[in-house]
């Protein structure tokens, strides 16, 4: 979490962009490969000594596990957030994926939360929980909570959180529900 500047009010740009990265998903990532790795050495070195079938079994799990783990973390590395004068989009990871584009006139209000964490919503990534609504989360700190027509709220984890509620709240217009989020 940065300190951003406080008050003023500065016009905004046609296009706000913002990004929160969680730089211990790379520790995760390292394991997922630790995993790859100790499959391939297996395959690789093994006397095939107790039979084909549970070196196959060890050998699969072990790199199917650290596929899991690797893409999974690094599916949640960091959380891009685009705001222009129609939508907003989040995009997580490098890839990109999942992402999800809200237009603006299907939300009500957007609100600053000085503190979300992962422990919240039960981890991080794309979570939903029925009492809270969904939310992308890669680390702890200030987020955006968007209240949406339908009465669901999506929260998201990104630095300088304050100014995108500026930016989202100067271009909300009073109307009634859009059309779905595409």
């Amino acid at each position: 979490m940065r300190d951003h500047p406080r008050g003023g009010h500065t016009p905004h740009p046609d296009v706000w962009t913002g990004r929160a990265t969680n730089r211990m998903q790379w520790l995760l990532a390292l394991l997922g490969c630790a995993c790859m790795a100790l499959g391939i050495q297996l395959a690789v070195d093994s006397a095939w000594t107790s039979g084909i079938v549970p070196l196959v079994m060890a050998v699969v799990g072990c790199i199917a596990a650290g596929l899991l783990v690797l893409f999974g973390t690094l599916a949640f590395v960091h959380v891009a957030l685009r705001v222009d004068r129609e939508s907003l989009e989040v995009r997580c990871g490098h890839i990109g994926v999942p992402r999800r584009r809200i237009p603006l006139s299907r939300v009500v209000d957007a609100e600053f939360i000085a503190h979300v964490t992962p422990r919240h919503w039960g981890g991080w990534g794309y979570r939903w929980r029925p009492e809270k609504g969904t939310a992308v989360v890669v680390r702890r700190g200030e987020g955006v909570v968007l209240r949406l027509w339908d009465g669901h709220t999506f929260t998201i984890t990104v630095d300088d959180a304050e100014a995108a509620v500026r930016v989202i709240r100067d271009r909300l217009r009073p109307s009634t529900p859009g059309p779905a989020a595409r």
